[in-house]
């Protein structure tokens, strides 16, 4: 079963919170430095595109493919 686009735009925001929550722990910048840099990365983008299924991945995995876009690491990055 696939869930709608409200569904769909809800698990976005969830995931993008966490996975902002997540990149400020790690490097200690505010949350809203973490989200202003999470959503210039690549990964957003695809998150950000329903068809690629991205936001059916845990905060976690996306974290570590921020951290692999960031360290131009594409083939790690591929790998999720």
């Amino acid at each position: 079963m696939t869930p709608d686009e409200n569904a769909v735009a809800f698990i976005v925001k969830v995931l993008t919170a966490n996975v902002a929550e997540e990149l400020a722990h790690i490097s200690g910048k505010s949350t809203t430095e973490a989200l202003r840099e999470f959503m210039a990365t690549k990964t957003y983008d695809v998150l950000m595109k329903p068809n690629s299924l991205l936001y059916r991945e845990s905060p976690a995995c996306l974290v570590y493919m921020v951290e692999a876009e960031r360290a131009g690491d594409w083939r790690r990055w591929m790998e999720d």
